[in-house]
């Protein structure tokens, strides 16, 4: 309280009244704010307590996050490893796929291949197949003509077979009658050289003569060989050559 504050006094008993009250107030200011301290201590002491309750708790919790940091320190490196591995081991992975992948796409690019060469081989063979189709159907055209013609020369064989065997029995006869008239021709020459000749003789023996040519089978067999026999279609077959004509005629 300052000098200037205190007021003049006209009496004692005023300065005594005024310093009385003066003290009460300060007495009640004092008990005021011994209470306050009383009661700023209690509650300075609770809150100490709960700050150190707070600060065990703290350092309690600081401990096991501390451990908990820890751990998940040492599960991260852990994790790291294991991840480093999977890395590794799906590098390797990719890298062995990637290869497969490779190698896929060039079988698939052989097969490919493989498969063009067999629709071109298929292709092939199907031309083939048709040209050995018509190639058969002519074939067996020209089987059936052949067969037809050999059928047309069987029964040609057997036509000449018949006239050879015709041939040969004209060919006996005609030995015969060579000889005949060999027998003939050498009794007449017997019976000029024992009687003499005469116009009558000489009409006979152009009598027998004509006889012997008269007794000759009525078959043209010269005209036969001359002129052939004729197929079904018509045209003339040579059965004998000019060489065996000429001899038999």
């Amino acid at each position: 309280m300052d000098a200037e504050d205190i007021p003049e006094f006209s009496s004692a008993d005023e300065e005594i009244s005024y310093w009385k009250t003066l003290s009460v107030k300060y007495k009640k200011s004092l008990k005021e704010a011994q209470d306050e301290l009383a009661e700023f201590q209690e509650e300075s002491r609770e809150l100490e307590a709960e700050l150190e309750t707070q600060l065990a708790q703290a350092e309690h919790r600081t401990r096991d996050l501390h451990a908990e940091n820890q751990r998940l320190k040492f599960e991260v490196e852990s994790l790291k490893e294991k991840l480093e591995q999977h890395y590794a081991q799906n590098y390797k992975q990719i890298s062995m796929l990637e290869d497969e992948l490779v190698q896929t796409r060039a079988i698939k690019d052989q097969l490919h291949k493989y498969v063009r060469e067999l629709e071109q081989a298929n292709d092939d063979l199907e031309r083939a197949k048709r040209a050995t189709i018509v190639s058969l159907e002519d074939f067996e055209q020209r089987l059936n003509q052949a067969i037809e013609r050999n059928a047309f020369l069987e029964s040609e064989l057997d036509e000449k077979e018949s006239l050879l065997v015709s041939v040969q029995r004209l060919k006996d006869e005609a030995r015969d009658l060579r000889q005949e008239l060999a027998v003939r021709e050498r009794q007449q020459d017997g019976m000029r050289k024992s009687a003499p000749s005469s116009p009558t003789m000489d009409s006979e023996k152009s009598d027998s003569s004509v006889q012997a040519s008269l007794s000759l089978p009525a078959t043209p067999v010269g005209k036969l060989i001359d002129n052939g026999f004729s197929s079904p279609n018509g045209d003339k077959i040579s059965t004998f050559p000019e060489s065996r004509k000429i001899a038999f005629i």
